[in-house]
């Protein structure tokens, strides 16, 4: 690995954690800036106990040594401090026993949207102008326009409610099949139609020409020239697909009831639960950040040709 390409990636890594550094910064000072505070959804809660509960969980400090506590408490130990409802429970706990099931169902998700859609795509690509481009272009065309928690509203109304196919708990293998396939709708016809517009045009190419008449079987020329380079535009996607479909999940995963990471974050807003609130999105943030970041660097093993400025 060259010098300049460790460069790179030490850039990138330092820009990301800049980012969720800013990203920590701004939703810490939001959350203290809404009106109102965590324990005024106490029943009969007295000025007393409302000074108590505050000295407790460090409420009642300078907003600015919270705010130094908290993000000590993030850098050194990777925490995010206790559940205000929760009691007893620490937020990280609770983030990562969600996240156990959003990432299973989000990579599972992903998985199939980049298989289907690779395929999909490229036969559209070389079936240009026919009956079987047009049907997919609609087809995906419709996946693409409509909002995720519509389609999973449909497929759960037909397939659990209609025809009892499948549950409608999400929290049994059974059940995961529906917010698997409501994840997977989008992204797989974005990967359609973003693998047939680059197909069309490395196909055009002149090296695809130059393939073909050296003899390059049909098969070699889509599998080792047209698909390898048409698949780059695809890879930067993919990357920030991966964590769309986790923390876009969260919508979903309420229809479903699905016990993921979407649920928590949900209960954690109608409860005014700010620490959960605060570390789900700082979690979710450096996510998508990660993602972003791996998608960068997996350029350069794709196309050696890309170069690391």
């Amino acid at each position: 690995m060259s010098s300049k390409t460790l460069f790179y990636i030490l850039k990138r890594v330092v820009l990301a954690l800049v980012t969720v550094l800013i990203v920590i910064s701004i939703t810490f000072f939001a959350m203290h800036a809404i009106p109102g505070g965590p324990f005024l959804g106490e029943k009969a809660v007295s000025p007393a106990v409302l000074e108590a509960l505050e000295a407790k969980y460090g409420l009642d400090k300078p907003l600015f040594e919270q705010y130094t506590t908290y993000l000590k408490g993030i850098v050194l130990d990777f925490d995010f401090g206790p559940s205000l409802k929760q009691r007893g429970m620490m937020v990280i706990d609770i983030i990562m026993d969600g996240l156990k099931t959003s990432i299973r169902l989000g990579v599972i998700a992903a998985a199939i949207a980049l298989a289907f859609g690779l395929v999909l795509g490229s036969i559209a690509s070389l079936r240009r102008n026919t009956l079987i481009d047009r049907f997919i272009m609609v087809v995906t065309t419709a996946f693409v326009s409509m909002p995720s928690f519509i389609m999973g509203t449909l497929l759960l109304l037909v397939f659990a409610v209609k025809l009892a196919i499948v549950p409608a708990n999400g929290s049994t293998p059974a059940g995961m099949i529906m917010p698997i396939i409501t994840l997977s709708l989008y992204p797989m016809a974005y990967i359609t139609r973003l693998t047939r517009s680059s197909m069309l045009d490395v196909l055009g190419q002149d090296y695809i020409r130059t393939a073909r008449a050296k003899g390059v079987s049909y098969p070699g020329i889509i599998g080792g020239h047209a698909l390898k380079n048409a698949i780059i535009p695809v890879i930067t996607y993919f990357g920030p697909m991966l964590a769309y479909i986790v923390t876009g999940s969260l919508v979903v995963e309420r229809i479903f009831a699905v016990p993921g990471i979407g649920r928590a974050f949900v209960n954690s807003i109608t409860g005014r639960d700010y620490p959960l609130i605060m570390g789900t999105t700082i979690i979710l943030a450096s996510l998508i950040v990660l993602m972003n970041l791996l998608g960068d660097i997996m350029y350069k093993l794709v196309d050696p040709r890309i170069s690391f400025e």
